[in-house]
């Protein structure tokens, strides 16, 4: 029996076109909002126990690293938004060409890119 399937794939060989990659980095701002819930949740749950709950918590919203998490939240959410919004387009037949999904790719990222350096500069 001639077996020829490769037993180690190096993924790191592979050449993703942009549509997968968009989806790709949409299922992982999923997950990144998923846990990026919990310590917002844990924050508002402190924030709502004391007076001297919310003063922490502000406190602690002006340290850089805080910051620097809310902005990353933040980041996923809108790219998870208007990856999601380019998913409900698809799903009324708008872009399910291969030329319409590399440009609505693009659309994802350019749009992304944009609201996450408003948020930035929002947030900081």
């Amino acid at each position: 029996m001639d077996n020829k399937r490769p037993v180690n794939l190096d993924l790191t060989k592979f050449s993703f076109p942009l549509p997968a990659l968009t989806s790709i980095v949409h299922r992982v701002t999923g997950f990144a909002l998923f846990v990026g819930l919990v310590f917002l949740m844990y924050s508002l749950d402190l924030s709502l126990e004391s007076e001297q709950g919310f003063a922490t918590v502000k406190e602690g919203l002006d340290h850089p690293l805080a910051k620097l998490i809310i902005w990353g939240v933040v980041s996923a959410l809108l790219y998870h938004l208007v990856a999601g919004v380019k998913h409900l387009v698809m799903d009324m037949g708008i872009g399910e060409t291969l030329e319409g999904g590399r440009n609505g790719a693009l659309i994802v990222i350019a749009v992304s890119v944009v609201l996450i350096v408003l948020a930035g500069v929002w947030i900081w």
